[in-house]
């Protein structure tokens, strides 16, 4: 399979207390904390090509630059989408978004990079 610009995928969760910035020690609020936003931006991305690579691989973030733009409180639903804009060798570039019932709540884009699983756990352990 390929991995072509123009895949995309979408993840959802509803926002519970765990995720929350107070909850996660960023910040004194009740409302979606801009690292779990970001995991869910990358689980999109993850998402958008895993059907499409080869036995053996997979994929691990290298960058992500998003801008959290509006709060999402606790027990709204929110949907992260990534959509890959562009391959280049073994590296991929989405672009990422988050919204709610009220609109996009961050934007930016993500970085990934295609891996040897095996490959890469051995690297892990050689640290």
């Amino acid at each position: 399979m390929a991995l072509e610009p123009g895949l995309h995928a979408s993840v959802s969760t509803v926002v519970v207390d765990g995720i929350t910035a107070m909850a996660q020690g960023t910040g004194p609020v009740r409302s979606l904390a801009t690292p779990a936003m970001a995991v869910l931006m990358e689980k999109a991305a993850v998402r958008a090509v895993a059907e499409h690579l080869a036995a053996g691989q997979g994929t691990v973030g290298s960058h992500i630059d998003v801008s959290h733009l509006a709060p999402t409180p606790v027990g709204m639903s929110v949907r992260a989408t990534a959509k890959l804009v562009r391959v280049e060798g073994r590296r991929l570039l989405f672009e990422v978004s988050a919204e709610d019932v009220s609109g996009v709540v961050g934007r930016g884009t993500h970085e990934r990079v295609v891996i040897n699983l095996d490959a890469f756990e051995a690297k892990v352990r050689a640290r």
